[in-house]
Parts: C-alpha cells; structure tokens; sequence
C-alpha cells in the first residue's frame, strides 16, 4: 500500500512537471509580395491553458497567439505565459522572398539608427513623463500591454527654436513684410536688367510645388488622427513662425548664389554656408556644413522627393475606376511618368519654372476650390469649427497625448509640410531675377503662409464639418482626406481629388529634381556629363518608386531631408546678424524711393 502511494505522488508530481515544461515554435508566412504584410503564428506545447501572449510587435493583442503585419526579415519577440504563470520566450523572423523585403530590411537599421538621433526626446531622456493618461488618469494602453507614450523630436525642437529665433531676430518680417511681398509678386518692383533665370512669381510658385503637396492631404489628416482638430492651430502657428526662417535662407540664397557665364545660377545653402561662413573665418565648418548638405540634399531629393511621390501617383492613379487597370502595372506607369518629369526637368530651371507657374496654380485651384465648396455650404458653423480647433489645442482629449502632444504633431506635421528651415526653397529663389536678396526672401516667406496657414488650414475644415476629425471610420492619410470629400461631393470628388494629388506629386518631383541637381553638380562640378547623369539616375528612380515597395527605403530619405535642417539652421543663426542688417538697409531704401517701383 505504501509502494502504491509513493508510486503515484511519483507519477503527479512527474505529470506536473510534464505539463508545466512549456515550450513555442511558430508558423510564419507572407501574404502578398508586398512589404510589412508578414505573419507569424506561435504554436505553444506545454503549460496550462489559457495562455498570455507578450509580442514586441504592440499591435498584437495579448490574448492572440497570431502577430500579423510583421516586417520581413525584422527579428520579433514572443514571451508565454500560462495560467500558473510559467514562462515560455521565443523569437522569430518572417523570411524576406523578395528583392523589396530585402532592400527594406537593408534599410532598417540604418533608418533606426538615424531615427534615433533625429527622433531622440531630450524632454524624456530628463525624466519627463511621456506617458499618455485617460480621463480617469490611468495610462492608455498599446494592443500588447505596452503604455502610450508622446514624443517631442529633437529635430522638431530644432526647427521650431530656430523658427522663432529668426522670428524675434527680424522683428517679425513674416508679418510686416506680407505687403510687400505681394507688390513683388505682382511685378512692381521687376527690373528687366536684373541678373538671373525666373520672376519673382516662378521661383515662388517652383519652391511651392516642391511643399504644396502631398503633406496638405496626408499630412493634414495625420496630424488630426494623432492630435484632433486642435492640432491645426498648432499647425498655423508653425506655418507663420516658418515664415520667418524661408525669409532668411531664402535671402542669403540669393545673396551669395553663383551666376555662370551663360546666365544660368547656382544657389543655395551649399554656396551661403561655405562662402557666408568662410567670410567669418569658419571656411572649414563652412566647407564641412555645405557638403554635408548637399550629400543629404540628394539622398533626399531621390527618395522623398521622387520615389515617395511616384509611388503616392501611382496608387492615386490605380484608385480611379477607369484606371484600374494599372494594378500590377507599376512599372509601365513609372515609364510613362518618367518620360513626362524627362521632358521637363532637361530644359533645366526655366523650363521646370514654365511648368510650375501653371501647374501649381492649376493644382492648388482645384483643391483649394472643392475645400471652399465644402466650407461654404458649411459657412453657418464656421465659429464651431474654428472653436473646436482653439480650444482643442489648449485643453485637448487626454486620449491625444495631452497639449504637449497636440503641439508635438502640429508642429511636426507643419515641418514636414512646408520645410521651412530645411533650405530647399532657397535653391529655386536664387535663381529669381532680382539684384536685391532681400526682396527675394519677402517672396519666399509667403510659402508656409500658403502651405500651412491657407492650404491645410482648409484640410482641416473640411474634416472637421464632415465629422471625420472626430470619427475616422477606420480610414487614414489620403484615403480619409479622400472620404470627407466624396461624404459631401460625392463620388466624383474622389477623381479630383486623386487628380490633384498626382499633380501635387508630378509638380514636387520636378522641383526636387533641381534641387537635388544643384547638390549634385555643387559636390562633383558643374559640367553637363555631370549634369545629365543625375537626371538619368532621377529617372530611373521615378520608375523603381512606381513599381516597388519602399518601406524603410523611404523612411530613410525623408530623415535625410531633415537632416538637412541642421546644417541650415545652424549656419543661418550664425549669419542672422548679416541678414537683419541686409533687411534694415533694403526696407530704408524702399522707403526713401531709392529702389523704384518699374509698374
């Protein structure tokens, strides 16, 4: 009898530990051929159910043994747990099985790494609570258990300090110089004799389509699906604080450009920080700042200014009913787009200045046109609309991240929309037909005011009357631009606005196009084997950003882009003082009537 008891305390205690030896494998798979679409399936032997699931992909429930939208080739972390609280850890890697997954995983840790130090919160890193709370003061939750946290980037900080630095250093000339601007515009001050390649009106209208773009759709309804409406305010506040740093860039562009002996200009902040610097005895920091840019300027011009745009027509295009045929045709519409961004960019600035000035007029028309439709027919609750937005920005749902949050993402998305402080524009103004730089740089700093203030305050508007600022339905970026239009307009506002979005992306490439450009011959000289080199590369990529994937690739280029502002920033504080004194000079002489009007 006591054999017996002994016996089976044996055989529990030896089943016990069976069953609590808890182990995972897992299934993956891919769904399409397309990136960030892979899965993974954790089989668990072992333990006692239920089972907890922890993935480090915080979209995954924790009840769900399935993780899904998985990048290829991207390690992930599975930890068990069953119901006596044994644990199980396991990692998996869904395998890449084409070029695009390849290349995207490539591209991960480099795009981690930079997003590290662009991205970097310095207001966390001291201890700042970034931790996103309910109503009820408990912290909101990630699918996985992870808390919600808001960020404030670094790079963020960095355009926003040097925006209102430049704001207060120039006593507010992105308000008293609106006027003036305008004047110059119209062609008041136009002097036929003056040095350079376009008007005043053509270089506006190159830099505008090289930010008015897809950023006023996608970035609009980003910026109120992570903020709510309040986050437009903040976003009209980063628009005319920007002001301030397109007028100083755009300025010293002009001032220190380079005019060939066959009338064509090279400028930007490749040539103002070498030469603006060096003439403070800074040349090598001037030297190191100017090449720096340039190598960003053109990684950026080829990705965000190319491929994320070619890609973006090409799923306008394909949208369209009668288009869609292209589906899986990429490539062939790639081709077709190339050859139309080939035939103007190789007449250089002043073809591409030819385009632009009817071009952009034409796009931001027939957007800006459908918006006001909208408003209008909702012009009786325009207070509402614009109190929501006040006073989401200073008392927003704590479901938003709280006001720092809201700030966080207006002002993001305004940078990201407009580049003020990123330098681009300063490339197409010097090429503007004026001898006084300043006048250059009252023109410029009408751009945010458009970008931002006008063009995505309108965005904005319009999902707020059509209540998509407060439900989104599920949808998000273009497509929930795209819903809030056709909720009112119908179905065909859908073809319009996917018009304009591809106009928004063919006007933007051809701007990047000669920024990049200028970078490119600024590192490697100013030849036309040179010349013409770039421009096949451009093209190539129009083609291979129609036809792929680019995921992390595209990530890559746009932190490139914003990497750019800090070379720019740091050089235009330090030149600051010159400007101010440029600008007290160039004001006095319009007042005495020293620069005469010619209309």
């Amino acid at each position: 009898m006591k054999f017996k008891i002994i016996a089976l305390l044996s055989f529990l205690v030896y089943s016990f530990c069976i069953t609590a030896q808890i182990s995972v494998e897992f299934e993956t798979g891919n769904k399409t051929d397309g990136l960030k679409d892979g899965f993974a399936k954790a089989v668990v032997k072992g333990g006692t159910a239920p089972y907890q699931y922890y993935w480090s992909n915080n979209a995954t429930a924790l009840t769900s043994n399935l993780s899904e939208g998985l990048v290829e080739g991207k390690e992930y972390t599975l930890v068990v747990t069953d119901a006596n609280g044994e644990k199980a850890e396991g990692k998996v890697i869904v395998p890449t099985k084409n070029v695009s997954e390849s290349i995207n995983i490539g591209f991960t840790p480099i795009v981690d790494a930079i997003g590290s130090f662009l991205m970097f919160d310095p207001f966390a890193y001291f201890g700042h609570d970034n931790k996103i709370y309910n109503d009820k003061g408990e912290v909101i939750k990630h699918a996985n258990g992870d808390p919600k946290t808001t960020s404030i980037p670094f790079i963020v900080v960095w355009l926003v300090l040097g925006a209102i630095f430049f704001t207060l250093k120039m006593k507010f000339v992105n308000f008293r110089g609106v006027r003036h601007a305008v004047e110059l515009i119209r062609g008041d001050y136009d002097n036929p004799n003056d040095k350079g390649e376009v008007s005043h009106f053509q270089a506006l209208v190159t830099a505008l389509s090289g930010t008015v773009g897809l950023g006023n759709i996608v970035g609009v309804a980003v910026a109120i699906t992570l903020g709510g409406a309040g986050a437009t305010f903040w976003m009209i506040v980063a628009g005319l604080i920007g002001m301030s740093s397109k007028f100083v860039e755009c300025t010293l562009g002009v001032k220190y450009r380079n005019v060939h002996s066959d009338g064509e200009v090279s400028g930007g902040p490749m040539y103002y920080l070498s030469k603006g610097l060096k003439k403070r005895g800074l040349g090598g920091l001037g030297k190191f700042l100017a090449f720096f840019f340039a190598i960003l300027c053109v990684g950026g011009s080829v990705g965000g200014g190319n491929m994320f745009q070619a890609n973006q027509a090409f799923a306008q295009a394909k949208s369209i009913p009668f288009l869609n045929f292209l589906e899986g045709n990429g490539v062939y519409f790639g081709i077709i787009l190339a050859i139309l961004v080939g035939i103007v960019i190789i007449g250089g600035i002043k073809s591409i200045a030819s385009v632009t000035d009817k071009v952009v007029p034409l796009m931001v028309g027939i957007y800006v046109l459908s918006a006001l439709i909208i408003i209008g027919m909702n012009i009786s609750y325009i207070g509402e609309a614009f109190s929501q937005i006040f006073n989401g920005a200073f008392s927003p749902d704590a479901l938003k991240g709280g006001v720092i949050g809201v700030i966080i993402v207006g002002f993001q998305r305004a940078a990201f929309s407009n580049e003020a402080g990123v330098g681009s524009a300063s490339i197409a103004h010097s090429a503007a037909k004026t001898d006084e730089p300043v006048s250059e740089g009252i023109v410029a700093l009408l751009e945010p005011f458009i970008d931002t203030v006008v063009v995505c305050t309108m965005t904005a508007l319009v999902l707020i009357f059509t209540g998509f600022a407060d439900d989104t339905q599920g949808f998000e970026g273009a497509e929930l631009t795209s819903e809030a239009f056709k909720s009112v307009l119908g179905d065909w506002s859908a073809y319009v606005l996917a018009f304009a979005a591809i106009l928004f992306a063919f006007s933007t490439m051809i701007s990047w196009s000669y920024y990049g450009l200028k970078a490119w011959t600024y590192m490697l000289g100013e030849s036309k084997a040179s010349e013409y080199a770039y421009k096949f590369i451009f093209l190539v990529f129009v083609v291979i950003g129609s036809s792929a994937g680019l995921g992390a690739v595209i990530d890559f280029s746009d932190f490139m882009i914003l990497g750019m502002a800090f070379p720019n920033i740091l050089g235009l504080v330090i030149m600051s003082s010159e400007v101010k004194e440029d600008m007290k000079d160039y004001f006095a002489r319009i007042k005495s009537g020293a620069i005469q009007k010619f209309k």
